[in-house]
């Protein structure tokens, strides 16, 4: 990369992260020299385009109008490169953000046939249960599992799953099966990293919604947990086909409340808002899309 070339795209990234040392993380490089090369760039413009503070920097007017342009110039010659190389050779780091379970599950065995297409390419897997500023983590696209937070996200659907209560046979040979959702208030109850505090469990049940007030004994903030714990004989639980299919499979957990249908669970893949999607983030997308066909195993006729 040349002079120039170096200057915007540190430019870019560290008024996206707001963090001299993140982009110098980012770039291998040290954090003097990003801060000596983003002088230079201010010199050469005869411009200040960053406000330095010591918990973060910003643009100034000057910087937020070279920060679009840039990230559009930096952008076109990387598509332009990929033009040249071919579609099948992309290359460089796509920055993948997404929940850990969902990519352990879902995402992951679909990336050997991914790299097979793009040998050139490289993924850093920015697994987390958090939701980042995914243009300040440098995330080109995330995964996201269940209601969107930000309408402003340019987001597609990538898949959905059944959702289902669930029980271990053991659980169900001390306690018995509840027959009702209203049932569930004379059982144990496992809530997951969706549910806080008391909440209200609903599910339609003969063209009907029905809701019930329930107070669960046992939370997980990750679903896996929740699957392990209902495993484990501690209650009753709802769960994704794409957490619990295994455990059905094996007889470790059994549906119950087959009557009753929860609304589903939905995937997504989101793109930073503000930018237009790289060339390695639209094919992998695109990608995704392809490969992940909705799940139907252990469906109710």
């Amino acid at each position: 990369m040349n002079d120039r070339l170096q200057q915007l795209a540190l430019f870019v990234r560290t008024v996206e992260s707001g963090s001299f040392s993140k982009t110098a993380r980012e770039f291998g490089l040290s954090q003097p020299s990003v801060s000596r090369t983003i002088a230079a760039l201010e010199r050469r413009l005869g411009v200040k385009l960053l406000i330095r503070t010591t918990r973060q920097v910003s643009a100034t007017d000057a910087g937020d109008a070279l920060l679009a342009r840039a990230r559009d110039a930096l952008l076109a010659i990387e598509e332009a490169e990929s033009a040249a190389r071919g579609a099948d050779r992309l290359s460089g780091v796509l920055r993948v953000a997404l929940p850990p379970e969902y990519g352990v599950r879902r995402i992951v065995p679909l990336l050997p046939a991914f790299f097979a297409q793009h040998s050139l390419l490289k993924i850093d897997l920015m697994m987390s249960d958090r939701y980042e500023n995914l243009i300040a983590e440098g995330a080109d696209l995330a995964l996201r599992i269940g209601d969107l937070p930000d309408s402003s996200f340019v987001a597609r659907k990538l898949e959905s799953a059944r959702r289902l209560f669930i029980a271990a046979p053991s659980y169900i040979a001390r306690r018995g099966a509840p027959a009702s959702l209203a049932d569930l208030t004379r059982h144990d109850l496992i809530g997951g990293p969706a549910d806080s505090g008391d909440e209200t469990w609903a599910a339609r049940h003969s063209g009907l919604v029905e809701r019930q007030l329930v107070s669960p004994r046992l939370r997980s903030r990750s679903a896996t947990g929740v699957v392990a714990c209902a495993i484990a004989g501690l209650g009753v639980a709802s769960a994704s086909i794409w957490m619990c299919a295994a455990a059905l499979a094996s007889g470790e957990a059994v549906e119950i409340l087959t009557d009753y249908a929860l609304d589903p669970v939905q995937a997504y893949v989101v793109f930073p808002a503000g930018r237009r999607p790289s060339q390695r983030a639209r094919a992998f997308s695109d990608y995704l899309e392809q490969a992940l066909s909705p799940v139907h195993p252990l469906r109710k006729a």
